[in-house]
């Protein structure tokens, strides 16, 4: 919320797959609702490729490895078999 983070990902699922950039996303974070404008989009294969363009702590500030997004990613429930089958979306917010 208070913009360090630069990068929202999702498992590339269709529910996400039409978001383009110039859309406005309302994230939500227990009782607070901010309004992002997506700048771009783009769709990685796994991980280590969304790693290829990203560093670490555009995706999450609070981790510092990539041991540590690899062990959030397969913390989520069915993300694994999601990134496996669709990849990871991701979201440049302004």
């Amino acid at each position: 919320m208070n913009g360090r983070k630069k990068v929202e990902t999702r498992a590339a699922t269709e529910k996400f797959r039409d978001i383009k950039a110039g859309d406005v996303l309302i994230l939500i974070c227990g009782k607070e609702k901010n309004e992002k404008k997506v700048r771009a989009v783009r769709v990685f294969k796994s991980i280590s490729a969304l790693l290829g363009k990203y560093k670490v702590y555009q995706i999450n500030p609070g981790v510092k490895t990539k041991v540590e997004l690899i062990k959030m990613y397969h913390s989520f429930p069915g993300y694994r078999e999601k990134i496996k089958k669709y990849g990871l979306i991701a979201l440049e917010m302004q």
